[in-house]
């Protein structure tokens, strides 16, 4: 075993989640060539000893983790697509949403699956989300299937010391940001206490299930072309085409006289404020930061995209998304004296958010390898739910198009509502076109 490393803020908190229900992000790239097992196993052992990741140990009183060099054992499953590859792919990620990893004293915590499809296969890397984030997941699974299949490419290494970047020193590094954020406080709260609470028909049932969505590259170009014009992000876009496809689930606010709101999180990647200790670093750094809206019928999305936008940058130019690290310090304090029961209703009592968002852009990532070339493939993402909300949007951009993974909680969505809410969310996505003229 190597040196103990500090779990960060994030991953302690990750770490109390699966506690609860399996908290584990599906990645799966889209390799043009045909599978040869025993060649991708390789591959796989081959990566992950270079950064280091044979296994771990955690320590949680401590709050440390040991990670453990050497020879790794590959957990990889190897299926036939049987003429549905995407059929085959949303079984297998809702199969490993809800597949705990073993907490032995030496856990493996990242496995894979490999759908066979002939000419092609897709490979995907199941993670326990307290290891690693997004971005350093996508870098590790391209460099995987590039050395079992796709042209060469030369990445900058992972690595996994990272005990310097810690969200204490972020936070005495910038004073006046976690300054700001405390003094915001009261009005985070007050927002709060108007969002409406999701419905679980049980509070104690994560199960989670997966549906996928694709937006074109054309549609997608149009999405990008209309948040240029109205002047928002397109993760902003997003987050208000969200909040119109939600509001049909959630009709019974109209008669709250002071929870009337719909909420969303969006995750955020805090690797740059962090420095250069971050950047090559395997493990999350990750916040989020909070919009809501009554949403009334008939609003238009370039509208409602505006008055996100407007959340959003007050958030960001103020550093508030450190807002959420200190409702994680909170809830860390509460959570022993809580029930199961109630560790599981916290979330959605106290911070209640209907869905969540996290975007990747996986296009940039691999643009900025030594060969930017990615013809013939693609990337999606699935993000379980965890306690905080009912639904999640993972968006990732891959060969100009938008690959989106829903996951969502079974307890408070059946499979024809999500198909709803999935079809609700691509008409807003349709409109963008024709209210901005792209």
């Amino acid at each position: 075993m190597g040196a103990p490393l500090r779990l960060n803020l994030f991953q302690r908190a990750m770490l109390r989640w699966r506690d609860l229900h399996p908290y584990n992000p599906v990645h799966v790239i889209c390799v043009p060539t045909a599978l040869e097992p025993a060649r991708l196993r390789a591959c796989i052992a081959e990566r992950l000893e270079q950064i280091g990741l044979a296994g771990l140990a955690v320590d949680r009183s401590r709050r440390r983790v040991r990670y453990r060099s050497g020879p790794v054992a590959v957990d990889l499953t190897v299926v036939d697509a049987e003429g549905d590859a995407s059929a085959a792919l949303c079984r297998l990620i809702e199969r490993e949403f809800n597949r705990p990893f073993v907490a032995d004293r030496v856990e493996n915590p990242i496995r894979f699956f490999a759908i066979d499809e002939g000419n092609a296969f897709r490979l995907a890397l199941v993670y326990d989300h307290f290891v690693a984030s997004g971005d350093s997941i996508a870098r590790l699974l391209t460099a995987i299937a590039s050395c079992a299949g796709m042209p060469q490419r030369t990445w900058p290494p992972l690595v996994l010391q990272h005990a310097p970047a810690t969200y204490r020193n972020l936070l005495l590094r910038h004073p006046l940001w976690a300054l700001r954020a405390a003094l915001a406080l009261p009005r985070m709260i007050a927002g709060a206490r108007r969002a409406y609470r999701p419905r679980y028909a049980d509070v104690e049932d994560g199960a989670n299930a997966y549906r996928e969505l694709r937006i074109d590259a054309p549609q997608a170009a149009a999405l990008r072309a209309a948040a240029k014009a109205w002047d928002v992000t397109l993760n902003e876009l997003l987050m208000a085409a969200m909040l119109l496809a939600l509001s049909p689930h959630a009709l019974d606010r109209r008669r709250e006289p002071r929870r009337s709101e719909l909420a969303l999180a969006s995750i955020l990647n805090m690797r740059r404020d962090f420095g250069p200790d971050a950047q090559d670093a395997l493990n999350p750094f990750l916040a989020a930061f909070r919009v809501s809206h009554a949403v009334p019928d008939g609003m238009a999305l370039s509208e409602l995209a505006l008055e996100v936008h407007a959340q959003a940058a007050r958030v960001k130019r103020g550093h508030l998304y450190l807002q959420s690290l200190i409702a994680l310090g909170v809830s860390a304090l509460l959570w022993p004296m809580l029930s199961l029961r109630r560790r599981h209703a916290f979330f959605p009592k106290y911070f209640a958010v209907w869905a969540g968002i996290t975007s990747l852009d996986v296009d940039a990532l691999w643009a900025r390898s030594a060969d930017a070339g990615c013809e013939g493939l693609d990337y999606l993402r699935a993000v379980p739910t965890g306690p905080l909300c009912p639904v999640v949007f993972a968006v990732t951009a891959a060969r100009g198009a938008l690959n989106v993974g829903i996951a969502y909680r079974t307890a408070a969505f059946s499979r024809p509502a999500l198909e709803r809410l999935a079809a609700d969310f691509m008409r807003a996505i349709a409109s963008a076109r024709a209210e901005s003229g792209a």
